[in-house]
C-alpha cells in the first residue's frame, strides 16, 4: 500500500509553478485588457471573464488528465493525429479570419484555434511512435520516417500562422533526438531545415517583408506595434511604473492583450518582475526535464520533453518577438497571453505530464 501511494505522488513543483503562472497570467491579463475591454465591448472584465472560464475547463481537464494513466492514451494517437489534420483543412476551408490570418474554427458560439489542440496532438503520436520503433531509431531512414507524419500537419498550419508550425516542427525534432543514440543525422537535418525555411520565405512576398520590418521597423506602417511594444520595455525600466500604469496599453500598442503582453509585464513590473517570470518558466522546463529522465518507460520521457519542448520554444520565440530580437511571427506567451485554447490545451498537456510524474518511484 505504501509504495502504491509512493507511485501515485505528483510533483508538486510542477503543480505550484502552474498555479503561480496560471494566477500571474489572469492578474496581467487584467491589468493588460480592461482599458481595451471598456473600449471595445464597455466591460472592463470582458477578457478575464473568457480567460476565467477557460482556465476553469483547463484546471478541471488537467485534474482528470493527470489521474488516468499515459498509456492509456496511445489508443487515440493515431485518432489524434488525423483530427489534427482533418482540423488544419477545415481551418483553410472554413476557418475565421482575425486581423489578417486564418486561424479560428467556429462551432457555434464557440470558437477555438485547431493549431493547439495539433501541438497536443503531435507530442502524443510522435512519443508512441518513436517508443514502437526505439530499437531502428539508431538509422537514419528511421529518423526520417519519424519525421515524415509531421510535415502534414507543419505545412498545413503554417500557410496560416508560421510561427505554430515552427513550434511543432521543434517539438519532433526535440522528441527524435531524445531517443536517438546519434547526433551526427541532426547536422542535415537542420541544414535541410534552413533551406525549407529559406524556400517557404521566398514563396510569399509578405514574409520577406516581415524581416525588412524587422531590421528597420521605424520605415514601415506595419512596424509600428514592434516600436510601441520596445518603448514600452524600455520605460518601464529596472521595476517598472507599477502594476496597472502602463501608458502603452492605452491604445497604442495595439492587441496589447496577446501576443505583446510580455512588453507591458516589462513596463508595469520592470526588468525585475520580468526576470521573476521568465525564472518561472525555467523552474516549469526544469521540472518537465526532471519527470523526462525520471520516467518510468520512453513514452512517458517523451511526453514529458514534447511538453518541454513546446513550452521552451513557445516562451523563447515570443520573448524574443517582442525583444525585436527575431522577426514579428505572432506567438503567444503561455498562460499569460490572451487566448482561451491555448490554455486549455496547456493545462491538459501539464496533466499527461503530472501523471507520468505520478509513476515515477
Amino acid at each position: 500500500m505504501e509504495r502504491s501511494k509512493k507511485k501515485r505522488r505528483y510533483d508538486e513543483t510542477l503543480v505550484a509553478v502552474v498555479l503561480i503562472l496560471v494566477l500571474i497570467g489572469l492578474v496581467v491579463l487584467y491589468s493588460t485588457s480592461a482599458y481595451n475591454g471598456r473600449v471595445k465591448f464597455h466591460d472592463a472584465f470582458y477578457y478575464l471573464k473568457k480567460q476565467g472560464f477557460a482556465t476553469g475547463i483547463g484546471l478541471l481537464g488537467m485534474v482528470i488528465v493527470s489521474r488516468i494513466d499515459y498509456h492509456r492514451w496511445a489508443v487515440l494517437a493515431i485518432p489524434g493525429y488525423l483530427a489534427a489534420i482533418a482540423l488544419s483543412v477545415a481551418v483553410m476551408l472554413f476557418g475565421d479570419e482575425y486581423n489578417g490570418s486564418k486561424r479560428w474554427l467556429s462551432l457555434g458560439p464557440v470558437s477555438f484555434q485547431p493549431s493547439e489542440f495539433a501541438k497536443v496532438a503531435v507530442i502524443l503520436f510522435l512519443a508512441c511512435l518513436i517508443s514502437r520503433f526505439a530499437r531502428k531509431m539508431d538509422r537514419f531512414r528511421t529518423l526520417l520516417l519519424m519525421l515524415l507524419p509531421v510535415l502534414p500537419i507543419a505545412g498545413l498550419v503554417g500557410a496560416s500562422n508560421l510561427s505554430t508550425a515552427i513550434i511543432i516542427l521543434g517539438i519532433a525534432v526535440v522528441l527524435i533526438f531524445a531517443a536517438s543514440p546519434k547526433y551526427s543525422p541532426f547536422i542535415w537535418m537542420g541544414s535541410a531545415g534552413v533551406a525549407f525555411m529559406a524556400v517557404f520565405l521566398a514563396m510569399e512576398s509578405y514574409r520577406l517583408e516581415r524581416l525588412a520590418i524587422w531590421r528597420n521597423p521605424e520605415n514601415y506602417e506595419k512596424g509600428y506595434q514592434t516600436l510601441q511594444g520596445l518603448y514600452a520595455i524600455g520605460s518601464g525600466g529596472l521595476f517598472g511604473r507599477g502594476l496597472g500604469n502602463s501608458v502603452q496599453k492605452l491604445g497604442f500598442l495595439p492587441e496589447a492583450q496577446n501576443d505583446m503582453i510580455f512588453s507591458i509585464i516589462c513596463e508595469e513590473l520592470g526588468l525585475v518582475g520580468a526576470g521573476i517570470i521568465i525564472c518561472l518558466f525555467l523552474l516549469l522546463i526544469w521540472r518537465f526535464f526532471v519527470t523526462a529522465v525520471r520516467a518510468p518507460d520512453l513514452l512517458g520521457a517523451l511526453i514529458a520533453a514534447g511538453a518541454m519542448a513546446h513550452m521552451m520554444i513557445q516562451v523563447i520565440l515570443n520573448i524574443a518577438v517582442v525583444t525585436n530580437s527575431i522577426p514579428n511571427t505572432g506567438i503567444t506567451l503561455p498562460f499569460i497571453s490572451y487566448g482561451g485554447t491555448s490554455v486549455v490545451f496547456l493545462l491538459l498537456e501539464i496533466g499527461l505530464v503530472l501523471n507520468v510524474s505520478s509513476l515515477v518511484e
